[in-house]
């Protein structure tokens, strides 16, 4: 018989096990606290330094912020184009930046500037608007979405939504004021990278009409409440000033901060360290020297922690103005000439035959280091009934013009080059050529020898010598036997004096002139007295200049040194010496020119510009029939005249050449070429004397100076 257990029994076992059980309960504890104590140990004292190193990384970004350009100096150091520091508002994105606080930030900056109307409408475009909408309410975006579509890559998702942003929705930001400005804001503060400081406004003050134009109260208000605009700072940018107010459209333009880099050569500035949004030189000088002109920009530091918000910024670099350049020109003699043209041009232009006179030309150059001591170029605005005068300096490179009588020089040359003796005589009078009209002089001029011819300005000598170069023996009432190489052979020898060819100047957009089809044999006679082809302004004084410097064409320059910066207003040390460059010498003697130059002169003294001229000039002039092609579409074809001298002073061991264009007029009785070419030489006369006397001046207090030292 089995003994049963009796409830002490019982109560004793289920004690026993209750205490088994909670002893291995805190014996579990126990192992669980030494792995941790173990754990511990091995993070502080073996992995401490490890992980205290990642609580405390922070990764560091290098932003560029502006800094001035090169300043340039005209030939007797007067700056012409300076620096003036402007207030700028600019917004930078950070690693720690949401798209949620772009659009935040940018509601707060609109209630303190405002952009005008006629500004957003360029600046923004559809794509502008449905990025902002898709940006200000995600939540709509999404729903532009299936549930498959949500599932693809966040660029395929984006590309679909940008299609599908309601056309409804576009059209309303685009009535709405406030909202474009939005959207405008949202662009720039997306426009960069991480750390660059975007310009979203800044001071215009080169009347720039794409830029914006912050105002004075607006940097207030933005500067006074900068802690609740996070990203936003107000900093000091910089702008071009003119002294002088003249050459602005040769100087060139620069890009306004909304304009940023060029589209076109946007590689170009990427691989050189540029940001998106830095202006650069779009036009002219400041294009051609950019990589000169460019500064080298302050660098701010910017540390971030892990969440990406920056914890401090240092400067690292200043940074430095760009290069200064030293120009060619003289800014006294080239404002003296610009008076005297728009003078003249405005008194020839209101002569009732004159209505279509509307611009004219001036180069003046040393004809020895093609140096371009002025380059004038005035245009009556036709769509100013005042008859406001517009800068077109650039004209003298860009547009070309028939040239007539002046390129006569390079005629004659051209012929002693083929043989044809000096001295020669041709008879003046009319040429009958079948299938071509009467080609002839002025009147009849009679027997002519090569510096007659060039005295009295015979257009048929010039046919002769053309036939001469051609091989061609003239017989009246004869077909002449003219070939396409007989065209080129006689616009080859031109081009050794600049006619027709880049004259090299060191400015973009240079025209070489124009060369058509010939569509009759006569169009070779024509070449030779300056009416089928066409020659820039600046061509002519190149040309003359090899006349008056004994046979060498010289490379025009305006840049003629470049300087490291100096903090004051003395051009620095030069950096690179730009020496004068001789393209070319012209295939004659020394006594074919001199007697050419001979020719030149008798032109002033005794022949078409005897009257005008009061100078020891020697010079050509010409008047080329022509047809109206400018502004006035309605006159288009009408026959007129241009009216042009080229000419150099003095006549011996000359210091300047220059060329006088002034197209479309409607006769030659008024000699409006001759009067400006007749007060820019004294212009250029006066000057001189002034410089000559202001150096006797210095050099003598210099003297006296040192001996009072």
């Amino acid at each position: 018989m089995k003994e049963q257990a009796t409830p002490s029994t019982n109560s004793r076992k289920i004690k026993r096990s209750r205490y088994i059980r909670i002893n291995f309960f805190f014996f579990l504890v126990f192992l669980l606290f030494v792995a941790l104590i173990v754990r511990l140990g091995i993070v502080q004292i073996v992995q401490g330094e490890e992980f205290a190193k990642e609580v405390a990384k922070t990764d560091s970004d290098i932003a560029s912020l502006p800094a001035p350009r090169g300043k340039m100096y005209d030939r007797y150091n007067r700056v012409v184009v300076d620096n003036v520091s402007v207030p700028a508002i600019t917004y930078t994105v950070n690693k720690a930046t949401k798209t949620s606080d772009k659009i935040k930030t940018a509601k707060k900056l609109a209630q303190y500037i405002q952009y005008d109307e006629a500004f957003l409408k360029k600046e923004v475009q559809d794509r502008d608007i449905k990025d902002y909408w898709l940006a200000a309410y995600p939540k709509e975006a999404e729903k532009l979405l299936t549930k498959k579509e949500l599932k693809l890559e966040g660029k395929e998702t984006y590309k679909l939504q940008v299609e599908r942003v309601p056309s409804t929705k576009v059209e309303a930001i685009k009535n709405n004021l406030e909202q474009l400005e939005l959207v405008y804001l949202y662009k720039r503060f997306s426009s960069g990278y991480q750390y660059e400081p975007q310009v979203v406004k800044s001071k215009n003050i080169n009347g720039d009409e794409i830029a914006s134009n912050l105002t004075d109260e607006e940097i207030s208000a933005v500067s006074e409440r900068l802690e609740e605009l996070p990203g936003v700072d107000v900093i000091t940018d910089w702008g071009r000033s003119y002294p002088y107010e003249s050459l602005k459209s040769i100087f060139g333009g620069l890009t306004s901060p909304e304009q940023g880099i060029l589209e076109s050569r946007e590689e170009y500035y990427l691989a050189r360290g540029y940001s998106r949004n830095d202006r650069v030189g779009k036009s002219y000088l400041e294009y051609q020297y950019e990589e000169y002109l460019n500064p080298q920009k302050a660098k701010v530091e910017y540390v971030a922690d892990k969440s990406g918000n920056i914890v401090s910024e240092q400067i690292i670099d200043e940074g430095q103005r760009g290069y200064d350049l030293k120009l060619s020109f003289d800014m006294e003699l080239q404002m003296k000439v610009e008076e005297i043209v728009e003078k003249e041009l405005r008194a020839a232009s209101r002569r009732s035959i004159n209505q279509l006179m509307d611009r004219a030309f001036v180069v003046m150059m040393d004809p020895h280091k093609g140096d371009v001591l002025a380059m004038v170029g005035k245009q009556i605005n036709p769509d100013d009934r005042n008859g406001e005068m517009l800068d077109f300096a650039y004209g003298n490179f860009a547009t070309q013009y028939e040239a007539g009588s002046t390129v006569k020089g390079a005629t004659v040359l051209a012929g002693y080059q083929a043989g044809l003796p000096h001295n020669k005589v041709y008879y003046d009078q009319p040429l009958l050529i079948k299938g071509t009209p009467v080609k002839g002089s002025y009147g009849h001029l009679g027997s002519m020898t090569d510096l007659k011819a060039l005295e009295k300005s015979s257009n048929v000598y010039m046919f002769r010598v053309a036939m001469f170069i051609a091989g061609i023996n003239y017989v009246p009432n004869a077909p002449l036997n003219v070939t396409s190489e007989d065209f080129q052979t006689l616009r080859n020898y031109f081009a050794q004096f600049g006619l027709g060819v880049p004259t090299g100047i060191d400015l973009p957009q240079e025209s070489a002139g124009l060369q058509v089809e010939p569509d009759q044999a006569g169009k070779l006679l024509d070449i030779s007295i300056g009416q089928f082809d066409t020659y820039t302004p600046l061509q002519l004084a190149q040309y003359v200049s090899v006349i008056a410097n004994g046979g060498y064409r010289v490379q025009p320059r305006i840049v003629t040194s470049i300087h490291e910066p100096l903090e004051d207003s003395e051009l620095g040390p030069i950096a690179i010496n730009k020496e004068p460059k001789v393209l070319n010498q012209v295939e004659n003697t020394k006594a074919d020119i001199e007697r050419v130059q001979k020719g030149f002169r008798l032109v002033v003294t005794s022949g078409t510009a005897s009257k005008d001229i009061h100078y020891d000039v020697a010079g050509k002039t010409g008047t080329s029939q022509t047809a109206y092609y400018g502004p006035k579409r309605e006159s288009w074809g009408r026959e007129l005249n241009n009216l042009n001298f080229v000419g150099y002073y003095p006549s011996k061991d000359p210091q300047v050449a220059f060329s006088v264009v002034v197209p479309w007029a409607g006769n030659d009785d008024d000699p409006v070429n001759k009067r400006i070419a007749n007060q820019i030489v004294k212009a250029y006369m006066d000057l001189q004397k002034k410089y000559v006397t202001t150096t006797e001046i210095n050099e003598k207090d210099n003297q006296n100076e040192k001996e009072e030292g």
